[in-house]
């Protein structure tokens, strides 16, 4: 199954255009990054890939649904069982702990209870099982954004969507969350969508999309399944 099918998706803002129809398919279990200079359109895309913004024309099927159709509120619950997002900075509630920013999306679907343990156990796989009862304020940065991930993972999604997600790390914690990715996507097939500007990583996905000027200048394909 096709986890993202975009066809001549167009994004404009005012009169500059941002995307120009853009065509692309992205199978279920594949790790993508999505490449370019600032201004190429990279984050646009992945933000109308996710439906976390609207488009101008075109249609994006995820997992078989046409999301830009969907109404709102079922939008927003479609992103929160079948996506996850990390983004550059790790948007965790600064109130709450780490074990309970995990848990974020689960209380909005009143599951918080049965993902009690998994969120334990993502805080040990991740080696941040000491953040727990920390706030995000006592945590440092590479722990932050490890919660984030745990955090995108709780409800077991299908694909996860991170923009930029080493922009604020050291190289030490940008690797560690990079192998974090990779292993999810070997492990679990979950379907990553990676935004980077960073050659060395884009590496390490199976393709990379680069775009220019709101065109896929390139997509290569690095590995095979």
């Amino acid at each position: 199954m096709m986890a993202i099918e975009a066809q001549k998706v167009v994004k404009s803002f005012g009169d500059f255009a941002a995307l120009k129809s853009i065509t692309l398919n992205i199978p279920g279990g594949e790790f993508v990054a999505i490449t370019g200079k600032s201004g190429s359109g990279k984050s646009t895309l992945f933000y109308s890939l996710s439906g976390l913004d609207t488009i101008n024309s075109g249609h994006v099927r995820v997992l078989g649904k046409n999301i830009h159709a969907m109404p709102q509120e079922d939008l927003h619950d479609f992103r929160n069982t079948k996506m996850g997002f990390v983004f550059q900075f790790h948007y965790l509630v600064s109130e709450l702990t780490g074990l309970e920013n995990i848990l974020l999306p689960a209380k909005k679907k009143n599951l918080h209870k049965e993902k009690r343990e998994y969120a334990l156990y993502l805080l040990d796989y991740f080696a941040i099982a000491h953040c727990k009862d920390k706030l995000p304020s006592q945590m440092s940065g590479g722990e932050r954004q490890r919660v984030a991930v745990a955090r995108s993972l709780i409800m077991n999604p299908e694909i996860i969507f991170a923009d930029e997600p080493t922009g604020n790390l050291d190289s030490i914690n940008s690797e560690i969350v990079m192998n974090i990715f990779r292993e999810i996507n070997l492990k679990n097939k979950t379907t990553v969508i990676l935004i980077t500007h960073d050659d060395e990583y884009a590496h390490l996905a199976d393709r990379e999309i680069r775009l220019k000027d709101g065109e896929i200048e390139s997509d290569v394909h690095y590995k095979k399944r």
